[in-house]
């Protein structure tokens, strides 16, 4: 019998495939970029069509460095940049209008006004999340209200709209499943969390028809067949799906109430464990892990807009460093930023301030600051919002009293170290960093059969390094700092809209690179 799963991560800036043994040992691995489109400044797309490219892509190269054919997969997982929205036409199978971006934040002036008529409470009551550009809904209202050819679809009948891992299993399956996973449909702001289903009070507040939605199934189990013909000669079950942050944190084995994980990609995304019940926040997100079977499991998860991307702006912008990884190099090459403080905020603010006004800056140089300043408080200010998240989910009754971490920053041990001192709390790097895809391969494992419960995956999940808090660190006037730097962005943009933004020069800036 197959025992190999073959994990798909669609990510917001490539696709990597990895073929995966069922005690998560990885057999090969592939990996293609695809391209990001810059409209306008804030404005974000990808091109659905060159994603699948890369999913083929990727695949056949995975596929070839384990050896392995395609009968040899018993189930495929998928994983995926969430929130991102995907259309395209039913009968065709062809995509339709712009694939509008996690990070895009065309909607903002939209959510201001959503926000101001009062839908605010009732939305996060349902969804567990703000009213914010970055979820689907205003940007599947945006598309409704100004292409034509989503239109035109919408009054034929034929539209359908997805997030990443809906276009996925579309294609995958030759066109025969229109679904999405508990976990995805949690970011849509057009889901229930609590009944399990798509709202039809938001579908009606965002014009939306139901019709037009995907099936919401369990992130375990099969809920598709991919069609040889379609996808690489590969007939084996879809049979895992989960959103990525929500995957990496079953990646880490975090499957039981209370334990935690932080993300460092593009952006740093923290969740931990909330059992069987959605907890409650203001500050944070409520969202579904995900379903096995009949049970949703749920996290409470804050979201960091810019971490990894504020390194690419020091390498692309910037031009500091030649590659990411040097700019731990540099940052070590002094022992502190010298009182130069950066606030990441190139794409707004995630949580817990949820401002998509604000924008990046640099505050607290002198004519001796250098590079190495500059990149030392560019990790310095990773720590710093993934603290401003942990300490709200302690505000909420969640303490997070150990973090596991992953993704491509996690590999940077003065960073590592850096927010195991900030947070004062042991930091954790698992033996594979390569979460988000394992926890993908783990849910397809389960729902193939090749495990028998959660418990056992668990049981798999192995550390290589902790990095112990330093006793004798004292992070509290940084980190103060850091806090009052903030704020003054934050006022800053407030100021900028009252008084009037700067013409912008029809260029993309800064922010929309990333």
């Amino acid at each position: 019998m197959p025992e190999l799963i073959l994990a798909v991560d669609q990510g917001t800036t490539g696709t990597t495939c990895v073929v995966v043994e069922a005690d998560g040992t990885v057999r090969g691995r592939g990996y293609r970029e695809h391209p990001q489109h810059f409209p306008a400044p804030g404005l974000v797309e990808h091109d659905p069509e060159a994603i699948w490219r890369t999913v083929l892509a990727a695949t056949s190269a995975a596929l070839a460095a384990a050896g392995a054919t395609p009968r040899d997969l018993a189930g495929i997982g998928i994983t995926n940049q969430r929130e991102t929205v995907v259309c395209w036409d039913a009968t065709t199978g062809r995509a339709v209008g712009p694939t509008i971006v996690w990070q895009d934040r065309r909607t903002a002036e939209r959510c201001a006004e959503l926000r101001d008529a009062g839908h605010a409470p009732r939305v996060r009551e349902i969804t567990g999340l703000p009213i914010d550009p970055y979820f689907s809904g205003t940007k599947v209202e945006w598309l409704l209200r100004n292409d034509d050819g989503v239109r035109a679809l919408a009054t034929a009948g034929t539209l359908r709209i997805g997030t990443i891992d809906s276009w996925l299993v579309h294609r995958m399956s030759g066109g025969a499943a229109h679904v999405t996973d508990a976990s995805n449909a949690a970011r849509t702001l057009l889901y229930d969390i609590h009944a399990g289903t798509w709202s039809d009070e938001l579908c009606s507040l965002f014009g939306v028809d139901p019709a037009w939605l995907p099936t919401v199934v369990a992130s375990s189990g099969e809920v598709a067949r991919a069609d040889p013909d379609s996808f690489s000669g590969i007939s084996a079950p879809v049979c895992g799906i989960a959103g990525d942050q929500q995957a990496a944190l079953f990646g880490q084995a975090c499957v039981t109430p209370g334990l935690a994980k932080a993300t460092y990609g593009t952006g740093a995304f923290v969740l931990v464990n909330s059992g069987d019940a959605a907890p409650v926040s203001e500050q944070l997100l409520s969202t579904v892990g995900w379903r096995i079977g009949a049970t949703d499991t749920y996290a409470l998860e804050g979201s960091v807009f810019t971490a990894g991307a504020s390194v690419q702006w020091l390498r692309d912008e910037m031009q500091f460093i030649p590659t990411s990884p040097d700019v731990e190099a540099l940052a070590r090459s002094v022992p502190d930023s010298g009182g130069v403080v950066l606030v990441p905020a190139f794409a707004g603010m995630g949580a817990p301030c949820w401002d998509a006004e604000a924008r990046g800056a640099l505050l607290g140089m002198t004519r001796g600051t250098s590079r190495a300043h500059v990149a030392r408080a560019t990790l310095e200010a990773v720590a710093f919002r993934v603290k401003q998240v942990i300490v709200a989910m302690a505000d909420e009754g969640a303490d997070v009293t150990e973090l596991r971490v992953d993704g491509g920053m996690a590999a940077n041990d003065l960073l590592m170290q850096l927010q195991a001192d900030v947070l004062g709390v042991p930091v954790v790097r698992p033996a594979n960093v390569e979460t988000t895809s394992l926890g993908a391969a783990y849910l397809a494992a389960l729902g193939a059969g090749l495990y028998d419960s959660v418990e056992q995956i668990a049981g798999a999940w192995r550390a290589e390094r902790t990095f112990e808090p330093d006793a004798g660190a004292d992070w509290e006037h940084a980190f103060g700092r850091f806090e009052a730097a903030t704020a003054a962005v934050r006022q800053f943009a407030r100021d900028t809209t009252r008084y009037g933004a700067v013409a912008p020069t029809g260029e993309p800036d800064s922010t929309s690179r990333l």
